[in-house]
């Protein structure tokens, strides 16, 4: 989160905030971020909420590092198709209108609702979730216990059909690949700065 605007929050003795910089890293997640999240959890916090430098089309790392992913989005947000092809609506389980109090925050609302209407049968055969939309106001806090009842809803739904567990095996699956690739690529770059490697790819 931003320090700058959560001074009284990150002044609490129970919160703790700590800023990753991507350092290029793409996903639009830190490379240690799943690492952060499981220390953190390890330690007994109640939540760990991670917030991303922003997705896109292909930066939509949160969903698999999460158990529950909320896309924010803001009142006017843009062409509705666009932002199905960036992928949001495949990866949010739940949806914040945030900046409510301002002029068309019930279209984009409305708009939301639309698009999820036109979701069609859960392929897999378990029940499947609909992500809630929830209006909120950041600056004056409306709307955030009904946020806190959406996610705690979505994670009551995950534990009853299953899928918590199943994520939670992709999760360790993730990691576990991105490890190995990340001290291969090591070894590589180790190889590829001796000599030998260096005239390598200069023949290359």
């Amino acid at each position: 989160g931003d320090r700058v605007r959560m001074g009284d929050v990150a002044a609490s003795a129970d919160v703790y905030i700590r800023s990753m910089a991507t350092r290029g890293n793409l996903g639009g997640l830190a490379g240690a971020t799943r690492d952060a999240i499981s220390v953190l959890g390890a330690v007994g916090r109640d939540w760990v909420v991670v917030e991303t430098v922003g997705v896109g089309q292909v930066e939509t790392d949160i969903a698999g590092a999460a158990d529950t992913t909320l896309v924010v989005v803001n009142p006017g947000w843009g062409d509705a198709i666009q932002a199905n092809k960036a992928g949001l609506m495949e990866i949010a389980d739940v949806f914040v209108v945030n900046k409510a109090d301002r002029v068309g925050a019930h279209d984009t609302v409305a708009d939301l609702e639309a698009m999820l209407n036109l979701t069609g049968p859960n392929p897999a055969g378990h029940a499947r979730w609909r992500a809630p939309v929830v209006a909120t106001v950041g600056t004056t806090g409306d709307g955030a216990a009904r946020l806190v009842d959406a996610i705690e809803a979505h994670s009551a739904h995950q534990r009853e059909c299953g899928e918590l567990a199943r994520r939670r095996v992709s999760q360790r699956a993730e990691r576990l690949t991105e490890v190995a690739g990340l001290r291969l690529k090591r070894s590589l770059d180790a190889v590829l700065d001796t000599d030998w490697g260096r005239s390598l790819r200069l023949e290359v």
